[in-house]
């Protein structure tokens, strides 16, 4: 007797991709609570209630830069794929810094070796 799955969220393996149910986007509101606020431009109302209603329960109190936010974050975007929603987050911040360090943020070398260049001068070893 083989086991019948009747869970519909599990995708199976030789399907092709669906296109997605709905699109939101996560918007940080600052510092002040209510800190998010889900926005969507297509989809289901229904669905998207549902998912709004399950995003701010985890969001709720929590500014990006509390620990948990991290955890609940990864949470909220498991639970958008799960429900085929495309999510975009907009936590306020131009996309300069939001990106990787750039080249010219390395720390300087003395050019001979691949170590930091160090001070030189009267100023070195006197704690000024």
């Amino acid at each position: 007797m083989t086991p019948v799955n009747d869970d519909p969220t599990v995708p199976d393996e030789d399907a092709e991709p669906q296109p997605p149910v709905g699109h939101v986007r996560v918007v940080y509101l600052g510092p002040v609570a209510p800190h998010w606020e889900v926005r969507s431009d297509f989809g289901d109302p229904a669905l998207i209630e549902e998912f709004r209603r399950r995003t701010n329960a985890r969001l709720v109190l929590l500014p990006p830069h509390d620990p948990q936010y991290r955890r609940n974050r990864e949470r909220v975007i498991r639970d958008a794929e799960r429900e085929n929603i495309l999510i975009e987050w907009d936590l306020g911040l131009p996309e300069e810094e939001t990106a990787a360090p750039a080249a010219d943020a390395a720390p300087a070398t003395d050019g001979l070796t691949d170590t930091p260049a160090q001070p030189t001068g009267p100023s070195v070893g006197r704690g000024v």
